[in-house]
């Protein structure tokens, strides 16, 4: 139980303590002058771990990976509508991942909302864009009740982040009472309707594929996918997912390409596309003479269950429903020989493959070099990977930290864009005060290189100095073993394979966070 005096709370107290009630056992905090009650309701509260963290992107891209692996919500501390605003890019990849988040904003007192002090703004019309659920706990009595229903709200219909404003005066004013406790929803069972006509349309294709995310990531659900693909279905997953099992002794789906016209490509002849726990694909952005829904002509879409649902039941009643009983073959162990020479995106996956631990999990927000990691890690020792879901680069660094807290005893590799990592670098500084077990890969090419990719795609022109400025980062070059040692976490440069592969080997055989600066070529 906690310290805090059920007979007697604060508005605060009552919102912290249902919450705690509820099972959330994470605060990400950056608290300001409204939540100071809010603060001292969190000391009274053992059952919540609350980590300070120096940026709400950072307090709000951990809330998500702490999410992401214990499968419950966090909560975020945020302060006024400034507060969710810098916290607005990773909130919008939490929704994107379909992940439970539970921000806490403070606002102004009640009284004090009419006068239009500087940090006064419409909350509401700020963050419900980016809530699945938003209200205001304006009455003390309510604050309790409301707490417990934004956290029931935070698993759906369709599971996301939901924003609770707590005005000062209710957080400071006596007379709260926890909120009743209420039932997980749980994700929508398969529907028996949808299931019997996904498997005659199947029957009834030449090359079927079913596009799956969600539960169906998760090894069970793998394990049905892999029975789909033995009936004849191939198996593909979003291009980005929140978290998928991986490595030996697991199926392996392929992957939805990224750019569309490698995607159209990889799907031509498609005349079947079954859909579980995602939706039906779109590029991310559109591209002169380039398509914007990724299926091909003269393919049928059928969505058998978006992501309010189980897509690992969906995909075990597909499966019966067909008849199929035997499993593809899973990956099995392959651990490449050290890499040797030239430091690039390749060689640095091949060492990635060989030390990553098992059981361990992977924040990915590599950009443009983090693809060899992912594809070469197929068959590495079963870990877990996570995706940045919403396209929002500075989500990798929060994330790793938010799954460290979240499983202190796992490993956890986070691969990231110098670029995105500048975003929010300061996730390192929380990283050292709670001495997380993250290693940080960061590829140092001083540009944006996916930038200077999509530059070419969209026919924008041939760069001149100003857009190679607005593309660059090497005037100054940024020091990324000085940020990161500031910052209280060790940090090594890396300019060979081999040294990589040594730099790496010590990281992960150590405890707390690493950081190693991982010099590869601009283009």
């Amino acid at each position: 139980m906690a310290d805090t005096d059920k007979t007697v709370q604060t508005g605060a107290e009552a919102l912290v303590s249902t919450l705690a009630d509820h099972g959330v056992s994470a605060c990400f905090a950056n608290p300001g002058t409204s939540e100071m009650h809010l603060v001292t309701a969190l000391d009274h509260e053992p059952r919540i771990h609350s980590v300070l963290c120096l940026f709400e992107g950072v307090a709000t891209g951990a809330a998500d990976g702490h999410a992401r692996v214990t499968g419950d919500p966090a909560m975020t501390l945020l302060h006024l509508g400034a507060g969710f605003l810098n916290g607005g890019a990773n909130i919008h990849n939490a929704k994107r991942a379909w992940t439970p988040m539970i921000n806490v904003i403070g606002d102004h007192a009640v009284p004090h909302l009419r006068y239009d002090a500087p940090l006064t703004s419409n909350i509401l019309g700020l963050a419900g864009p980016n809530s699945v659920w938003i209200k205001s706990a304006d009455r003390v009595a309510d604050a309790g009740n409301l707490a417990a229903e934004a956290w029931e709200a935070s698993f759906g219909p369709v599971p996301g982040p939901v924003s609770l404003l707590l005005p000062a005066d209710t957080a400071w004013t006596t007379g709260g009472k926890p909120g009743a406790k209420r039932k997980r929803p749980a994700l929508c069972a398969p529907d028996a309707g949808r299931i019997t006509a996904a498997a005659k349309a199947v029957r009834g294709a030449v090359k079927p594929v079913i596009l799956i995310n969600g539960t169906a990531l998760t090894p069970a659900g793998l394990a049905q996918a892999a029975r789909l693909r033995a009936a004849g279905i191939r198996v593909l997953t979003d291009t980005f997912f929140p978290r998928m099992a991986r490595g030996a002794g697991l199926f392996a789906p392929d992957r939805m390409q990224y750019f569309a016209e490698g995607a159209m490509a990889d799907l031509e002849g498609t005349d079947l596309m079954l859909v579980a726990g995602t939706q039906v694909p779109v590029a991310f952005f559109a591209y002169p003479g380039k398509p914007s829904v990724l299926v091909p002509e003269g393919c049928t879409p059928l969505v058998i269950g978006g992501p309010e649902t189980d897509s690992a039941a969906i995909l075990a009643a597909l499966a019966a429903a067909l008849g199929a009983k035997d499993a593809a073959p899973a990956a099995v162990l392959d651990l490449p020989a050290a890499p040797t020479g030239a430091l690039n995106a390749a060689t640095i996956g091949a060492s990635i493959t060989r030390h990553l631990p098992e059981g361990s999990f992977v924040s990915d927000d590599g950009v443009s070099n983090g693809l060899p990691s992912f594809l070469m890690t197929g068959r590495a020792r079963p870990h877990d990977w996570m995706m940045l879901t919403g396209g929002a680069i500075g989500q990798g660094l929060p994330l790793a930290l938010g799954a460290a807290i979240a499983a202190p005893d796992r490993k956890v590799l986070c691969i990231s864009g110098d670029g995105a990592a500048m975003y929010t670098n300061q996730a390192l500084w929380s990283m050292a005060r709670e001495g997380a077990n993250v290693v940080n890969v960061i590829f140092v090419n001083h540009s944006y290189r996916i930038l200077n990719i999509e530059l070419a795609r969209t026919g924008a022109g041939n760069p001149g100095r100003v857009a190679e400025d607005l593309l660059g980062l090497g005037r100054p070059e940024i020091d990324w073993v000085k940020l990161s040692e500031a910052q209280g976490v060790p940090a090594v440069n890396a300019a060979t394979a081999e040294e990589f592969d040594a730099a790496l080997a010590r990281a992960f055989a150590q405890p707390g966070p690493h950081l190693i600066a991982a010099h590869v070529p601009a283009r």
